[in-house]
């Protein structure tokens, strides 16, 4: 009994069709038939009654239709399982996450990914969360690291929280410490001093945007419109201060003065994000599964 015959037989009953079946299967119908009639004779019984224009199963193929479809299931399992194996030896990996995240949260967790799974390639999109949602929703990546609460909260995606972020104000070591020269710096004190602001979708700037208004006052822009890297540089330079996370500024702290933000402070949340109908591929899932653990 061959892999191949179950295949055909089984398109030949849910088709009641020689012919149907052998387009359904992509082989020729001679072929298909002549397979079928091997497979009869193997077993020892007719699993058709053949009709013009009628075909039906025999008892034998009413017994045999359950067990082929099972069998041709396992064989389909066993594919995916040795498939799912192999892409931790090769394959590929596609991870958005928000600029400031790959500075501060990803490089160990991809350090430690890619000693452990080395073939695996990576492949890494930075934007603001609201277009790594739409990535993910076209399923052009495979996982997304966000900042809660979604700018447009989606069914079609599930996320898991990861951690919660301070955040804090940085400064050049050669300017005046915001807020007076205290330890810690209130969104109240930053009204009357120069804010680097980032570019326009960026979470970071909706957030201290907000809590500068909730605060009853405007931010004033020294400069706007940078990535991470950019606002840090102009930080350094003393272009004005900047509020940044506390995994940023530790990991960029030279050249930089840090002043905690006073309580309640400010946070934000990171999440883990990935669609809810289609399962992320096993190199995906093992990389889920470092950053839940980290």
């Amino acid at each position: 009994m061959q892999f191949q015959q179950l295949q055909y037989f089984v398109a030949v009953a849910e088709t009641r069709h020689f012919t149907r079946a052998a387009e359904l299967v992509h082989v020729a119908q001679p072929s298909l038939s002549q397979q079928i009639r091997t497979l009869e004779r193997e077993l020892g019984a007719d699993l058709f009654r053949r009709a013009r224009g009628n075909i039906t199963l025999t008892d034998a193929g009413e017994a045999l239709l359950p067990l082929a479809r099972r069998i041709l299931a396992d064989a389909d399992t066993a594919r995916h399982e040795v498939q799912e194996v192999a892409q931790l030896r090769g394959g590929r990996v596609r991870m958005g996450a928000t600029p400031s995240l790959c500075t501060g949260l990803l490089p160990d967790v991809l350090r430690a990914f890619h000693d452990r799974y080395p073939g695996v390639r990576l492949l890494i999109e930075e934007g603001g969360s609201h277009d790594l949602v739409r990535e993910l929703a076209r399923g052009a990546l495979d996982l997304a690291l966000v900042v809660l609460p979604l700018p447009t909260p989606s069914p079609a995606l599930t996320t898991v929280e990861l951690l919660r972020e301070d955040l804090v104000v940085v400064s050049s070591p050669d300017a005046t410490r915001p807020g007076r020269g205290r330890e810690t710096v209130r969104i109240a004190d930053l009204e009357g001093e120069r804010l680097v602001m980032f570019r326009h979708g960026y979470d970071l700037r909706e957030l201290t945007v907000a809590a500068c208004r909730a605060e009853g006052f405007e931010p004033e822009f020294a400069v706007e419109g940078g990535e991470m890297d950019a606002v840090l540089g102009f930080v350094r330079a003393g272009l004005g201060v900047a509020v940044v996370p506390r995994m940023v500024a530790a990991r960029s702290g030279h050249g930089l003065r840090v002043t905690p933000l006073a309580r309640p402070g400010l946070h934000r949340a990171i999440a883990l994000a990935h669609r809810s109908d289609v399962a992320p591929p096993r190199a995906a899932r093992e990389l889920q599964r470092m950053l839940l653990e980290r």
